[in-house]
Order: structure tokens, then C-alpha cells, then sequence
């Protein structure tokens, strides 16, 4: 039992705000651990497991709620409670679900992934709030919802007559990346151009290089020096010559 209490979601607020995504979390927990058929009207659960499934709703209710129900030992019985307190909150969500649905398209949105999470929140609350979306409604919404220039795409992929959305989004998904990968490839070496060397073989070729010639270098480094210090030393000897015949002439 110490691990049934440890599930952890929301707890249900007691304004009901949460309660839509609360009944899906419990009802899920509750299956889970073979607890499902104790809030269900008319079910054989046992007393020990209808003392599971009290501690497992209460522990992830309201500390005020707790409170109000403290008497009420079955759960089916509190979950009606709950249902008949929070169900008119699905005619507040309900209408914004069916428009959020209704204007739903694959080409709004910048991934995949994204537009998959979006299309799993939308339904789970018009299934909440008592419709049904199918896999071929999913399906439909995505096909007719492509990218406008990647028509010739969505007849490929609806003549692949998958019967399973979520086998589409996993074909999509994989689509994506390839795509996402070229597309990293052509920005760093666009079509045509040629690859760049391994580094090691740079590395090498240079070594080469420089293994080759570095004496050269050298001695041409020493001449250069060499050649610099003549001239400078033949011109000031010149100089000097000049400067010294001038001056005879002058005391002469």
C-alpha cells in the first residue's frame, strides 16, 4: 500500500479547475494497480480493496475536500460525489476544446512533436467531456492540414493506408529529423562543394612541410641578417668617405 499512496499528481483543487485532467490521472492510477472496477457502479471490489482505492482518492485530494468527505468509506460512492459536484465544468471546457480542434492544423506549428502533443491535449478533453475523436478523425486533421507546399507529400503518405495515428506521427517524426539532418549537412558543405580534409592529414602535411625546409628557413633568415648588416655597414662606410672629401675641399 506504501506504494500506491507515493503515485503522485495534482491533487483536485477544491474549485474544480483541475478536475479534468484529476479524473484521468486517477482513473489511470487506479487501473494500474487493479484498482479500476472500485469506482465503477455495481462492481464485487472487496472491502480491502475499496479501503485501497478511499486512501489512494483521499491522499490525492484537497485538504479541505478530506474534510467534507471524511465520512464516505466508498469510493464509488465519493467518486460520484465528485462527478455530480465538478461535472457542468465540462460544458465550460467542452465548447473551447471543440473550437481548439476545429482550427488545429499541422502547417501552425514548427515541429512535429509539438503539434502531436497539442493534438494528444485537445482530444483527451473532448473524450473527458464525452466525445470521441478517432484515429481516423486524428488522421484526417493531420493529412488535411499539410504544409500548402507539400501537397505531393500528403498523397504519398495517404496512400501508404495507415490505419493507426499514432503509426503517421512515428513515420512523420522519423521524417522530420532525416530532413532536420540534411538540412545541418547542407548548411556546412553546401551541394557540390568538396569535403574538407581529415585533420590528422593537415596536421601531417604541414609537419612534412616544415620538417623539409626548416633549415632552409633558417639560412635564409641568417643570409637575410648577413645581407642587412653589409649594407648597412658598407652604406655608413660611404657615407663617411663622402662626408670626409667634403670636408678636405672645404679647408682646402
Amino acid at each position: 500500500m506504501a506504494n500506491l499512496t507515493k503515485l503522485e499528481f495534482v491533487a483536485l483543487d477544491i474549485s474544480g479547475k483541475n478536475y479534468l485532467s484529476w479524473v484521468l490521472d486517477a482513473e489511470i492510477h487506479l487501473d494500474a494497480v487493479g484498482l479500476g472496477d472500485t469506482i465503477k457502479e455495481k462492481n464485487k471490489a472487496s472491502n480491502q480493496e475499496n479501503a485501497k482505492a478511499m486512501i489512494f482518492l483521499r491522499h490525492h485530494l484537497d485538504e479541505a475536500m478530506k474534510i467534507e468527505y471524511l465520512t464516505i468509506k466508498d469510493p464509488f460512492i465519493l467518486w460520484k460525489n465528485l462527478n455530480k459536484r465538478y461535472d457542468h465544468l465540462k460544458m465550460v471546457f467542452l465548447p473551447k476544446a471543440r473550437h481548439e480542434w476545429i482550427n488545429l492544423r499541422l502547417q501552425d506549428f514548427k515541429s512535429v512533436m509539438k503539434y502531436n502533443s497539442e493534438m494528444f491535449r485537445i482530444t483527451s478533453i473532448l473524450t473527458v467531456c464525452g466525445e470521441t475523436i478517432s484515429d481516423s478523425d486524428k488522421m484526417e486533421k493531420t493529412f488535411s492540414t499539410f504544409y500548402a507546399s507539400n501537397v505531393l507529400l500528403q498523397q504519398q503518405y495517404r496512400e501508404k493506408g495507415f490505419t493507426k495515428y499514432c503509426d503517421l506521427i512515428a513515420h512523420l517524426l522519423v521524417a522530420e529529423q532525416n530532413n532536420d539532418f540534411l538540412m545541418k549537412n547542407h548548411e556546412n558543405r553546401p551541394t557540390g562543394a568538396a569535403p574538407l580534409p581529415e585533420v590528422n592529414e593537415v596536421y601531417a602535411h604541414y609537419s612534412r612541410r616544415g620538417k623539409g625546409r626548416g633549415p632552409s628557413h633558417d639560412r635564409g633568415r641568417d643570409h637575410c641578417r648577413d645581407n642587412g648588416q653589409g649594407r648597412n655597414s658598407s652604406f655608413g662606410v660611404n657615407h663617411s668617405s663622402k662626408k670626409n672629401h667634403h670636408q678636405r675641399e672645404k679647408e682646402g
